[in-house]
């Protein structure tokens, strides 16, 4: 498969073994999708569903009356919510797509807690009884711990180059740019009030950014 990432598009097929390689706009790599506008909508949406197999898998377990309710809870931070959580901490999440999460969540803890949302119980409410953080909350600390690493690196280690950055004095087409990843990390170091030569402290950093489950 190629991947048609660059700006300008290739009408040049490219072949193997005399047979044409399909181009492509998204591709998924170490579980991860990339879209060719630079957007992460394949992506969460690919998380939401991984994550609702693993809910799935361990149905049995979250949903069954007889098993304690602490041991769902712990079972499910362990197990089923790092599904869709994995390559997080390199999304530039929008609204939209914590909404997303948000909402493929809550649906999972209030089956877990046998409710529907007719019985009108607040998610905040439901967030207590089974011990899990707002997905939000969560988002932003696999962000910040990333961010955190990425600081602590020397500038020639090799994940300083994994990191995309907009290039200057290129003229972009029409329309809002996209979210970087670098954007979403500085509105989320004013959102917390932190600076980012704290990061330079591991200890520090790490207590700073630790969202304590209720």
């Amino acid at each position: 498969m190629m991947c048609g990432f660059s700006t300008t598009r290739c009408e040049e097929e490219v072949s193997l073994d005399g047979q044409v390689v399909p181009q492509k706009n998204t591709f998924r790599y170490l579980g991860s999708m990339l879209q060719e506008d630079g957007d992460i909508e394949q992506d969460v949406n690919h998380r939401i569903k991984a994550r609702w197999m693993k809910w799935r898998q361990a149905f049995a377990i979250l949903c069954d009356k007889r098993v304690p309710q602490k041991l769902k809870d712990k079972f499910y931070r362990t197990a089923v919510r790092p599904a869709m959580l994995y390559g997080a901490e390199c999304w530039p999440t929008k609204r939209r797509h914590v909404q997303q999460l948000g909402v493929a969540e809550m649906r999972m803890l209030r089956w877990m807690c046998g409710h529907t949302r007719k019985d009108r119980v607040r998610n905040d409410d439901i967030r207590d009884r089974v011990g899990v953080a707002p997905i939000e909350e969560k988002l932003v600390q696999h962000r910040l711990r990333w961010f955190g690493h990425i600081q602590r690196r020397p500038p020639e280690a090799p994940v300083h180059s994994g990191r995309l950055k907009r290039a200057e004095n290129v003229k972009r087409g029409q329309g809002r740019p996209n979210l970087t990843w670098e954007e979403s990390v500085k509105r989320d170091l004013k959102d917390w009030s932190m600076t980012k030569e704290l990061a330079m402290d591991r200890g520090a950093w790490n207590l700073a950014i630790h969202v304590p489950e209720p």
